[in-house]
């Protein structure tokens, strides 16, 4: 007779992961949670990762992980990827344990960004020209075989870290890293340099079941001009399904998910489409951060982390049949940071935007006397705010109005 208490392992749940924690709850499982940092190193940074665990584990590799699980006196009924970090291991571990999980022969395909071109490639997906560099002297050459401008950013990276956008040979010559680690502290030892792409930018999100894909929405990365970028986020506008690309889309998003050999599941993936067709940025299969978990649960009936749960319970989740009943359409704004860094005096504008209409979470990553950087990345946006309206309108209304009130005050750094 086996005794052993049912629970759900979750890998890097320091963002998402108090929603999962809830979600298993819920369905009488206990938490048993992999860091894939140390404890000191996620402190700083997630100071409550660890809150809701019924056993925290950290650091382990795979043959460590599944060592450290039948230990336990518990039973893992499902593995869950709770950031971008834990996609490749999830899969790695279910498949160990028997578990529900997505191909693992193309699970390092749907992490690494050079890995993932590859497969696109093979697959017959449009994606951008690209090279693989292992050193920053190795750009120029890249670029030149590609044609400029071009996009630099780190293989295993997310968030936008490290991202740069390389508009010619002088920029490809003197290009250096900066980040030389990634968003959780590993050292970064290759770079994807590829085509830029011009057109507009989409988040998608979807569910899968044994195979079968429903998008769910799709957010617009929307620039405050017309000029290229490397840091997508401005202002995010949810779409609608009458948008002129919502077809094309979505389509295109389903066959990356089948190719990809995401079978469950949530995922997250990024596109760009111009009169030529879509392109394929990146796909993670898992849930979306940001505020798109958040107002699904404030707005529709899509149950985010009990869905995602049950998908890797091997079950079918109701978000797969049952209309979104969504009672409004999303937004939300990053005010950046893109003059020059400098200490913060002040965010003016905050309190009334905290009681503006339409505006359901502020976020303020510094506080004054911060010294603030420039925003390269999702770490480093100043303020953050999600909204919701009747309509899209109202929502691209509301976006307007947070920017004509909000104002940072950053006094510059000195010249060097």
């Amino acid at each position: 007779m086996n005794d052993r208490k049912p629970a759900v392992l979750l890998i890097d749940p320091v963002n998402i992961g108090v929603g999962y924690k809830q979600a298993a709850r819920d369905m009488g499982l206990a938490v048993v949670s992999l860091y894939t940092n140390e404890p000191g190193e996620l402190n700083a940074t997630w100071p409550n990762h660890s809150a809701g665990d019924d056993v925290s584990l950290f650091n382990l590799e795979a043959p460590e992980l599944l060592a450290a699980l039948a230990g336990l006196d518990f039973e893992i009924r499902a593995v869950v990827p709770a950031m971008e970090s834990a996609v490749h291991l999830t899969d790695v571990v279910a498949h160990e344990l028997g578990l529900p999980g997505n191909d693992l022969t193309l699970a390092w395909a749907r992490r690494n960004k050079v890995a993932m071109r590859e497969h696109a490639a093979a697959a017959g997906i449009r994606i951008p020209a690209f090279r693989l560099v292992k050193d920053p002297s190795e750009v120029l050459e890249a670029a030149e075989s590609i044609g400029y401008p071009v996009i630099v950013k780190q293989t295993m990276g997310a968030g936008s870290l490290g991202t740069t956008l390389v508009n010619d040979s002088e920029a490809a010559r003197n290009y250096r890293a900066v980040e030389t680690v990634d968003m959780w502290g590993w050292p970064v030892e290759e770079w994807l340099v590829e085509e830029y792409v011009r057109g507009r930018e989409f988040a998608v999100n979807a569910f899968s079941s044994d195979g079968e894909h429903r998008v769910l929405d799709m957010w617009e990365y929307r620039q405050p001009d017309d000029r290229d970028y490397d840091f997508p986020l401005w202002d995010n506008v949810q779409a609608v399904r009458e948008d002129r690309d919502w077809a094309r889309v979505e389509a295109y998003v389903e066959d990356v998910l089948t190719a990809f050999g995401v079978h469950r599941g949530p995922s997250h993936t990024e596109v760009k489409v111009n009169a030529d067709g879509v392109y394929l940025m990146e796909t993670a299969a898992r849930l979306p951060g940001g505020p798109a978990t958040d107002q699904w649960s404030n707005f529709t009936d899509i149950r985010p982390f009990h869905d995602a749960l049950e998908c890797y319970l091997g079950k079918r989740p109701a978000v797969m049949d049952r209309p979104i009943n969504s009672r409004a359409v999303f937004g939300a704004s990053a005010v950046r940071n893109d003059d020059a860094p400098g200490t913060l005096v002040a965010v003016h504008g905050l309190e009334q935007i905290r009681n503006h209409p339409g505006v359901d979470k502020v976020l303020v990553s510094y506080e004054p006397g911060d010294h603030v950087p420039l925003t390269t990345d999702t770490k480093t946006i100043p303020f953050g705010a999600w909204v919701s309206g009747p309509d899209q309108d109202a929502v691209v209304r509301v976006l307007a109005e947070i920017r004509e009130i909000v104002r940072l005050e950053i006094v510059p750094d000195p010249a060097a």
